[in-house]
């Protein structure tokens, strides 16, 4: 089973403008994303073990709470 924690955002003319002025200012293309999962809250001791593997890994961490399923 495949779970998606991210979905692109749904944008009207308005934030799409700004989303698009952004873009030009900072010389980037950016992706707009919804969560579709709580994320989760850590604790200092926790926070720091994600960053230390950020570091480590060389890549950013998102850490989601798990999302209740139910069949």
């Amino acid at each position: 089973m495949k779970v998606a924690y991210l979905k692109a955002a749904q944008l009207d003319g308005g934030r799409i403008e700004k989303l698009q002025s952004l873009e030009k200012e900072l010389g980037t293309w950016i992706v707009a994303v919804e969560p579709q999962a709580q994320v989760a809250v850590l604790s200092d001791d926790q926070l720091r073990r994600l960053q230390d593997a950020e570091r480590e890994l060389g890549v950013v961490l998102l850490a989601y709470r798990p999302a209740s399923t139910t069949h």
